[in-house]
């Protein structure tokens, strides 16, 4: 048998899915699990949504369409930026993608080659340091940690470029600290890039969901043409399944997208198009609705680890708790959250899967009852300081 690309044993694995795994396995056996580790939205996709892709299947509107979408999605998502990220984007700016993981594979695709270097967040979601890997090049973590209030610092930033980067990772708001990044550090971030020469790929993909504070989009601040954000309708119309989401790209890239898109995918299917379609211009009382569900349900975690002496982020977005555990996990909070699920049947991701800076902390999706999130919080071991 041949032998596979060598790099691809170079990929992680994902230490979120060890957890799920192991829970879903005791949930086979009749357990009764409290699943508080993966990314998934508690709440119905819309109606007018799941009715406009019944539609366009009952219509067989099946077929290919144009590799960037269908011209009047395209169109929404064109007055959408305009309205609601101050970016304004020709057409062939935007293209449809399989969810915001293509978007995000698809752009470090254009901007890297094997031997690139990039600079992807530590803590930060896992598939940016999986893709690198993929392509050939080599993620770089910057550290975001909490003597910087979870932002980066900028002139340790620095000293981690080499003649070989050629882009860094910027995610706000982050999965999976919740951190929401101001104007300012966009700004500092997108100088930054500029002094270094470097391309930007944004994921802001859970930009509906801030609390008291407003999402700011890079590229609304890019005067250089060098950002790329990758949008999805996962997380904002509980669409996780549907795989829709799309990628802004600086100007000038339409032929080639036109071709990577061709090799890539083709196109996004009609039917889920049109679903998207109806998500971004119909009625937008669900999405209000889940902010405000999520914003309730961490006001109950965060009481819990309060009455607990537990530390946390307080988070300014998307709809995760970043929690430190480190009292509890003896270095090693990967096995600990695998022990803990054995222990508590609570299944929590552990930080370390995010990257090294993650070690003695658990990320805990806040779309989820109130009952679970008092249960699985209430299960977690305080501090031995703690005053309760």
């Amino acid at each position: 048998m041949p032998s596979l690309a060598p790099r691809i044993d170079t990929v992680p694995a994902s230490g979120i899915r060890r957890v799920f795994e192991q829970a879903a396995l005791l949930q086979a056996d009749g357990e009764d699990v409290t699943m508080l580790v993966i990314g998934e939205p508690d709440v119905p996709v819309a109606t007018h949504i799941g009715d406009a892709a019944r539609r366009a299947w009952s219509e067989d509107r099946t077929g290919y369409t144009p590799n960037g979408g269908i011209t009047p999605l395209r169109l929404a998502v064109q007055e959408k930026l305009r309205r609601e990220n101050r970016i304004e984007a020709d057409l062939e700016q935007i293209w449809m993608t399989i969810g915001a993981t293509q978007a995000l594979f698809q752009a470090m695709t254009l901007v890297l080659s094997p031997g690139d270097e990039v600079l992807v967040p530590d803590p930060g979601y896992t598939t940016f340091t999986m893709n690198a890997h993929i392509i050939g090049a080599t993620p770089v973590p910057y550290r975001l940690g909490p003597e910087h209030g979870f932002e980066p610092d900028l002139d340790a930033l620095a000293a981690s470029v080499t003649e070989r980067t050629r882009a860094i990772v910027v995610n706000s708001p982050s999965n999976p600290l919740g951190t929401v990044f101001g104007e300012a550090t966009l700004r500092r971030i997108l100088a930054f890039a500029k002094e270094h020469d470097l391309w930007v790929v944004s994921d802001e993909v859970y930009e509906y969901f801030t609390y008291g504070t407003r999402h700011v989009s890079l590229a609304a601040l890019d005067e250089d043409d060098r950002v790329f954000t990758a949008f999805s309708l996962s997380k904002t119309y509980a669409m996780t399944g549907v795989r829709v989401g799309y990628l802004v790209t600086p100007k000038g890239l339409g032929p080639t997208m036109r071709t990577v898109q061709e090799s890539m995918i083709s196109c996004v299917a009609e039917p889920d198009q049109y679903a998207a379609l109806a998500a971004i211009v119909g009625d937008h009382s669900a999405v209000r609705d889940a902010r405000e569900h999520y914003r309730a349900n961490l006001e109950v975690a965060t009481d819990v680890l309060d009455a607990a002496g537990i530390r946390y982020n307080a988070p300014d977005g998307s709809f995760y708790l970043w929690i430190d555990v480190a009292h509890a996990t003896q270095g090693d909070v990967a096995a600990w959250a695998l022990a803990f699920l054995q222990r508590e049947r609570v299944a929590v991701a552990p930080g370390s899967a995010f990257g090294r800076s993650g070690e003695g902390w658990i990320r805990v999706c806040l779309a989820a009852t109130p009952e679970d999130l008092r249960r699985g919080l209430g299960a977690l071991p305080a501090p031995a300081h703690a005053v309760v």
